[in-house]
């Protein structure tokens, strides 16, 4: 016997709509209040997190400064005696009992400099020219100039989305036009 399942849809609880012009009025002028209070907060949210970070900054200098110095001089023992603690290098680790030190090669990675003329190069060069991707993608814009074409489900998969209509408040403040 197959359960029966309910949909349930919940909804906000609709807030009292404005019941004149004025009183909408007035409710957007709130709404820019209250932007600007938001804003304010956000900025001052915003200095007082880079002066936070700056203070840490400056505690942990020191700290950061000791270990470079130890870790500089660690490395320069190691690189002295690097044939005695890598048993003539059969081993790349080695253990100090209080921590390792390792020697790692980093793998082939490639740097390009110039793009622009390293890749005329490579696409002028058509042996060369393999080593240049190009990146497939819709062209939308060119979808949405012949949206006749698609706008009856034609083509599997693209559909054209139009009359969404959004609303929107935008309360009048010469100080929110240039935040």
């Amino acid at each position: 016997m197959a359960k029966s399942s309910k949909t349930r849809v919940k909804t906000t609880a609709l807030v009292v709509a404005a019941q004149d012009k004025a009183e909408a009025a007035a409710h957007i002028r709130r709404i820019g209040d209250l932007t600007r209070e938001v804003k304010r907060l956000s900025a001052e949210m915003g200095d007082k997190k880079a002066e936070l970070e700056q203070q840490y900054r400056d505690l942990a200098a020191p700290h950061e400064a000791e270990i470079q110095a130890l870790t500089a001089s660690v490395q320069a023992f190691c690189e002295a005696n690097r044939g005695e603690l890598t048993q003539q290098g059969k081993t790349k680790t080695v253990d100090f009992v209080t921590g390792l030190v390792k020697w790692r090669v980093a793998p082939p990675s490639v740097k390009v400099t110039g793009v622009a003329a390293v890749l005329g190069y490579l696409k002028e060069k058509t042996a060369l020219a393999r080593f240049v991707r190009t990146k497939e993608e819709i062209n939308k814009d060119a979808i949405l100039n012949e949206a006749e074409l698609f706008a009856e489900g034609q083509v599997p998969g693209i559909r054209i989305v139009s009359g969404v209509e959004d609303f929107v408040v935008e309360p009048t403040d010469p100080d929110l036009a240039g935040v």
